[in-house]
């Protein structure tokens, strides 16, 4: 039973408290609504944080047929009674549909015995914007349904990605199915720091992390990438994220990022943990953003059972305190251009027609020096096409063009191309 409440729902508010009799007769009516539907003493709960984080996956499993939930009734008449939005969070197909919101309704789910409700509160003195009102018997309750609400947004996610964008309205979420898988042999890099990367992921997801309890050590990790661009970085993630049983959260940052939208993100993705968290270009973090962004990383709270994976093209822009602290990120691995053995391995998996004769791989990789991965694509794509309509594959000289673009590149010397790029 609850405390005595010095002011209750009554008619004597508009005497003793005229702008706050108002907001109770909302109140009022939404628990009267609740009591009807499931007798009990009913009451306001907390938790505006937690779901103002939470509700846009709430949203999707109630779509998804894996929540079940009853619309009890809508608040105001005058204030929208559905809603027509696009088919997915930032689609710019211009597919529409029918979506599910909390917006002006009170929505009841049967299975925790609790409620959830976004409105405004017109009153005299002010015209708020919509804020979350969560409703439910008990204090346990409402923590019950958190959690179960938890693990079932981690189960849903195991099966696929999700991308939180920083943007001027605040985080938003993109889920994709699966993506394309990147077997662990498909990584090209070398074989130590291959297996140093793969035995650490491994481990930490282990039994949701005995390793870290059996020897008493902290349940976070976090790892550095860095290197040129084109040498395999993003596939060393892919590699990860699609061989590991856990969630996976993508973070892009943008020039939007700021201490909110750190805080948003990490506690969006502690509620998934253990989790893999990766945040690419972290260079890119804006300047105002840092102390808070390296603030939460000493968190342990905001850090327990996060994998964190951080990658740059350009290490020399890395706040040393990213690295030079323990604790914020552990080991930073340099992913470099391959080397003659792995630049011959890469092109002898590339060449499935066999069009390449062994002493012609050899010379490719010989030649092919401070070439990236993704240049190896080119370069074989390229001699490919030479070589299937004119019987010749010509890989010198592509190699020439692309170690000539490499350097081009590096000093930034595009205008004085011997050819145009682009548009002519």
């Amino acid at each position: 039973m609850l405390p005595k409440i010095l002011f209750p729902h009554g008619e004597t508010l508009r005497e003793t408290l005229p702008h706050y009799a108002e907001v109770a007769a909302v109140s009022e009516k939404a628990l009267a609504a609740l009591d009807e539907r499931s007798q009990g003493e009913w009451f306001h709960v907390d938790i505006e944080e937690t779901i103002s984080r939470l509700h846009t996956h709430l949203l999707d499993l109630m779509e998804k047929g894996l929540l079940k939930f009853e619309t009890l009734c809508f608040l105001y008449q005058a204030r929208p009674l559905g809603k027509i939005a696009s088919a997915e969070e930032d689609d710019q197909s211009g597919s529409l549909r029918v979506r599910q919101s909390f917006e002006n309704r009170l929505v009841f789910f049967p299975d925790y015995d609790v409620a959830l409700s976004q409105y405004q509160l017109f009153t005299a003195a002010e015209n708020a914007w919509p804020e979350f009102q969560f409703f439910a018997k008990s204090e346990p309750a409402a923590l019950a349904f958190l959690e179960a609400m938890n693990e079932l947004l981690r189960i849903e996610l195991m099966n696929s990605i999700t991308f939180l964008v920083d943007t001027d309205e605040g985080v938003k979420r993109r889920n994709y199915g699966e993506m394309a898988i990147v077997n662990r042999d498909d990584v090209i890099l070398e074989a130590g720091i291959k297996k140093d990367i793969f035995r650490s992921i491994d481990e930490f997801f282990l039994e949701d992390g005995v390793f870290f309890k059996e020897y008493g050590v902290p349940y976070k990790r976090g790892i550095l990438l860095y290197g040129a661009p084109g040498n395999g970085k993003t596939t060393l993630v892919k590699s990860i994220t699609g061989s590991t049983e856990a969630p996976v959260v993508y973070w892009q940052i943008t020039e939007f990022t700021s201490s909110y939208t750190v805080q948003e993100v990490f506690g969006t993705v502690s509620r998934l943990a253990p989790a893999i968290l990766v945040i690419e270009d972290i260079d890119s973090m804006p300047e105002f953003t840092r102390s808070v962004f390296l603030n939460t990383l000493d968190g342990t709270q905001s850090r327990e059972g996060l994998f964190i994976i951080g990658t740059t093209n350009y290490p020399e822009r890395i706040d040393p305190a990213l690295i030079n602290r323990a604790g914020r990120f552990d080991r930073a691995y340099e992913i470099p251009s391959p080397d003659k053995k792995l630049r011959k391995q890469y092109l002898q998996k590339l060449d499935v027609k066999s069009i390449f004769t062994p002493e012609q791989l050899d010379d490719m990789a010989k030649l092919s020096k401070g070439l990236s991965i993704s240049q190896l694509n080119e370069l074989y794509m390229s001699t490919a096409l030479n070589w299937h309509y004119e019987g010749e594959t010509k890989y010198g000289e592509r190699i020439q063009e692309l170690q000539k673009q490499s350097r081009r590149a590096a000093k930034n010397d595009w205008e004085e191309a011997d050819s145009p790029i682009g548009f002519g």
